[in-house]
């Protein structure tokens, strides 16, 4: 059994590892358990997202349901025979993540099986709050280790980088999502009329988000710090690329931060990291 979770393990971390290098270097920061526990969260959440985005020659709604029933089962059975959700499970127990933040994040990705316009920020808000904001309460869970007075003094802010993400996501990732899903997610955006003004606004309210993000960042404990520091400052610099960009140049591409760049800013976090000036 032990092998086996093993492995589990070290599939979520390919995974992670495989989709996402920005968020995997982020992640190597983390002590060895701790590190595990997050690439298991992530390997999670992106099976999902797959099934949703990217199967789309299966039946994607039976496929997530199985995902779910399986995910399920795996907590009661206390095995998997699908090695992302054995990693997965056995974090949820160890760190006790509520099953209301899971319940969350898979409604979110059942709606985007059905729905593609979302004609309100209420709606909106409500998607993210399940796609990413319960995201990064899960991460919080692991980084504070049980301390319950330090999760409810840091869930708010951990909301909040959870919605700056997935809102530069959704602005990075406009033309994709329009032409390739057939989703819009920011009800103010009028695909054939994106403009400057829009734009800026959209960025006003992301970094809005960042802003009380960084406040619970400096609240964290040991290299959780440091890891959640690398994350916001790469998406805080692809946030300023866009910012740079004409807004018709935005849904004509996908813009994206260079790996010498990213390499930079690594550096940059752990001076900061080592002066204590985060």
């Amino acid at each position: 059994m032990n092998l086996y979770n093993e492995i589990s393990f070290k599939t979520s971390k390919l995974i992670t590892k495989r989709y996402s290098t920005s968020f995997s270097i982020a992640v190597s920061c983390l002590p060895n358990g701790m590190r595990q526990s997050i690439y298991s969260i992530y390997g999670f959440v992106r099976l999902a997202d797959e099934i949703v985005d990217s199967f789309d020659n299966v039946n994607q709604e039976l496929i997530l349901n199985d995902f779910e029933r399986d995910y399920y089962k795996a907590l009661s059975n206390g095995i998997s025979m699908n090695p992302v959700l054995q990693a997965f499970a056995i974090t949820a127990q160890k760190y006790q993540i509520p099953q209301k933040l899971v319940d969350s994040f898979l409604k979110s990705m059942k709606a985007d099986l059905n729905k593609q316009v979302y004609g309100n920020n209420s709606e909106l808000d409500s998607y993210i709050y399940g796609s990413a904001n319960v995201v990064g309460l899960m991460c919080l869970l692991v980084f504070l280790e049980g301390d319950k007075v330090k999760y409810k003094e840091l869930e708010d802010p951990a909301m909040k980088l959870g919605s700056a993400f997935q809102k530069v996501n959704f602005l990075r990732d406009l033309k994709a999502d329009t032409q390739e899903l057939n989703r819009l997610y920011f009800p103010e955006v009028d695909i054939d009329n994106f403009t400057e003004e829009t734009k800026r606004n959209l960025i006003d309210d992301i970094e809005d988000d960042f802003d009380e993000a960084e406040k619970g960042i400096k609240k964290l404990p040991g290299k959780s710090k440091l890891a959640v520091f690398i994350a916001f400052i790469y998406y805080k610099k692809l946030l300023q690329k866009l910012k740079n960009t004409p807004a018709n140049k935005i849904i004509e591409t996908r813009i994206r931060v260079p790996d010498t760049t990213k390499l930079f800013l690594l550096a940059k976090a752990h001076m900061k990291y080592k002066l204590k000036t985060i």
